[in-house]
C-alpha cells in the first residue's frame, strides 16, 4: 500500500470552468428533464442569486471528486462514497476538489473527507473509503 497518514492532504483536482454544454449533454444522457440545467433565463428568475447561469447536475460535481481520487490512488480505488449537496455548482464556476485522510483502517482501507469548493466555499461535501492497488 502507498504510505499515507491521517491528516495527509489529497492532491487537489481542478475544473477551471464548469461548461454549460457539458450540463446539456449530461441532462440528455441522464434523461433529466429539469430545465435548470440548460435554461439560464429560467434560473435567473429563481431566488438563488445565480444570475443567468445554469445549475450543474449533482453527478457531474461528484465526478470531479472521483477524478481527484482516481488521480491520487488509481482508477479502481473507490470502495464507498457518501456525498451531500449543501450548495449548488453553477455554469462558468471554477471549482476544485480537495480532500484529507481521516482514518487508516484494516485491510488497507483509507477513509477521506472530500469536498468540492469554489473560492474557498464548500459546495459539495462527503467522505470516501478507498484502497490503493497492490504494489508488486
Amino acid at each position: 500500500m502507498t504510505e499515507v497518514s491521517v491528516g495527509d492532504e489529497i492532491p487537489s483536482w481542478g475544473m477551471p470552468c464548469v461548461e454549460r454544454s457539458r450540463m446539456r449533454t449530461m441532462a440528455a444522457i441522464l434523461r433529466d428533464p429539469n430545465p435548470v440545467h440548460w435554461d439560464a433565463k429560467l434560473v435567473s428568475t429563481l431566488p438563488l442569486g445565480a444570475g443567468e447561469r445554469t445549475i450543474n447536475q449533482g453527478p457531474l460535481g461528484l465526478s470531479y471528486m472521483i477524478n481527484m481520487l482516481h488521480a491520487w490512488a488509481g482508477p479502481a480505488c473507490v470502495k464507498r462514497i457518501f456525498m451531500t449537496f449543501p450548495k449548488i455548482v453553477l455554469s462558468e464556476d471554477a471549482v476544485t476538489a480537495k480532500g484529507v485522510v481521516t482514518e487508516i483502517g484494516p485491510e488497507g482501507n483509507v477513509t477521506c473527507d472530500i469536498w468540492l469548493e469554489r473560492e474557498g466555499v464548500r459546495l459539495l461535501e462527503g467522505n470516501a473509503t478507498i484502497v490503493f492497488p497492490e504494489q508488486g
